[in-house]
């Protein structure tokens, strides 16, 4: 039976000042023409900082605090670390013993800049090279709005070191990234782009949300659609609500310094005042907002930026009112630091688990998120800083034939062979990637 009544794909709600862009919905007929070879495949790499707590196999805080799990293949048993991650067991590989070869002997902070790389740094000359979410946005941004999202604590880019951002063009120059979620709220999800407009800045300065500015318009499509569309109207408009609200909570802080006073007697922090857990989910509900509009199928986040760099250094002071910083944890040798150290891994974890929930729980036209995403957690280093070892999680991508459900360990492997494995898997024809020598056995990506 043919549709009395259609809707186009690049329809938008309109508002004073604003537009923005709808997800699929059954009204708009068959996928576009580029849906026609298959589901879109989408790329995310989330890394944090300073390696991770894993205590000797003698110490008795290994078996409840190391970040690597107890046990090998399917029948690992996670400790308290990972624990969080417990309901995607069958959803995602943990992966052990690999590095990047160029990097072995650097000090684990400088490593951080050749994650996504495999780039050389040592010596006197700083070689890095493409990053890998940059080659799989040339071959992906055909698909998409905006070829890449590049985003961080931070924002910017750092310096060689210390850098601020996961991506690096074919130059092996690093990409600025970006951290203000209404700045990057503003910028993607409007069409126009660029800096608000006047009346949206209006609009923002009288309190009123961007949702609100669409509801007519949402009102009239709403009438139009069948049961189905207008269910998946009201989550999507339920959802930019949700981000918009947590952005607006997060932006009252951002940009009101605190005033200088004596704490010495407080175990008090003066650094960048946001709640570290609001502001982390607030990026990935962007990031999530994201893939469902199908905006970009790439995207990297930086949790943190190396050796103490940044307010995210602070986090297990607001997040867990623990005296010490992340950077100074992860030097600590004193009684019960495995503890203090695998508790702020843990509180990271559940960080990356709210995510993976959303990604799993979030639906297009093609299903979960989750099924059609690969997403890799970790960072590039161990205990101690050293650039070995990486500890790392990769999930999802089960409509594209990945096979999870193990902890894997590949002594010295490269970690290029992983990446080079994740273009492949993702439809980005590459034989090699920086240092690699072959692709991930075992069957974990085909």
């Amino acid at each position: 039976m043919k549709k009395s009544w259609h809707l186009d794909r690049r329809t938008f709600l309109k508002g004073l000042g604003v537009t923005c862009m709808l997800p699929y919905l059954e009204a708009m007929g068959k996928p576009l023409a580029r849906y026609e070879e298959g589901m879109p495949k989408r790329l995310c790499f989330v890394y944090f900082p300073n390696g991770a707590a894993i205590p000797p196999v003698d110490s008795p805080y290994h078996k409840k605090w190391s970040w690597f799990p107890i046990g090998h293949g399917k029948d690992y048993q996670l400790t308290n670390t990972l624990a969080p991650l417990s309901p995607f067991r069958d959803d995602m590989s943990i992966i052990g013993g690999m590095s990047h070869p160029k990097s072995r002997h650097l000090l684990g902070h400088l490593a951080g800049d050749t994650w996504l790389t495999g780039g050389d740094l040592r010596g006197n000359e700083y070689n890095n090279q493409i990053s890998a979410d940059q080659v799989a946005a040339h071959k992906l941004s055909q698909y998409t709005r905006y070829p890449y999202l590049a985003l961080s604590t931070d924002g910017g880019i750092g310096y060689k070191s210390r850098v601020s951002t996961l991506s690096f063009d074919h130059r092996g120059l690093p990409i600025p990234s970006e951290h203000r979620h209404r700045e990057i709220f503003e910028r993607y999800f409007a069409p126009g782009g660029g800096t608000p407009t006047n009346e949206r800045r209006k609009s923002i300065y009288q309190g009123l949300k961007i949702v609100d500015l669409l509801m007519d318009d949402a009102k009239s499509l709403h009438r139009n659609l069948g049961s189905h569309d207008k269910q998946k109207l009201d989550e999507y408009m339920t959802s930019l609500n949700s981000v918009e609200e947590q952005v607006r909570r997060n932006e009252q802080w951002l940009d009101i310094p605190m005033k200088p006073f004596n704490a010495d007697h407080l175990n008090f922090n003066v650094n960048p005042t946001v709640d570290p857990q609001s502001y982390l989910r607030t990026t990935f509900d962007l990031m999530i907002l994201a893939f469902k509009t199908d905006l970009t199928r790439v995207i990297t986040f930086m949790m943190g930026r190396e050796d103490g760099m940044g307010f995210n250094d602070n986090f297990p002071k607001l997040a867990l009112g623990f005296n010490l910083g992340h950077h100074a944890i992860s030097h600590d040798l004193s009684d019960g630091h495995w503890e203090m150290w695998g508790k702020y891994d843990q509180w990271l974890t559940k960080q990356y688990a709210y995510f993976l929930n959303e990604l799993k729980n979030t639906h297009d036209e093609y299903g979960s998120l989750m099924d059609n995403t690969l997403a890799l957690y970790g960072s590039a280093c161990s205990t101690t800083h050293d650039a070995v070892n990486y500890p790392m999680v990769l999930a999802g991508g089960k409509n594209m034939g990945v096979k999870h459900g193990a902890y894997s360990v590949y002594e010295d492997m490269p970690m290029s062979n992983l990446l080079v494995s994740m273009l492949q898997t993702v439809g980005v024809e590459k034989e090699t990637f920086s240092d690699s020598t072959g692709t991930l056995p075992n069957g974990i990506l085909s």
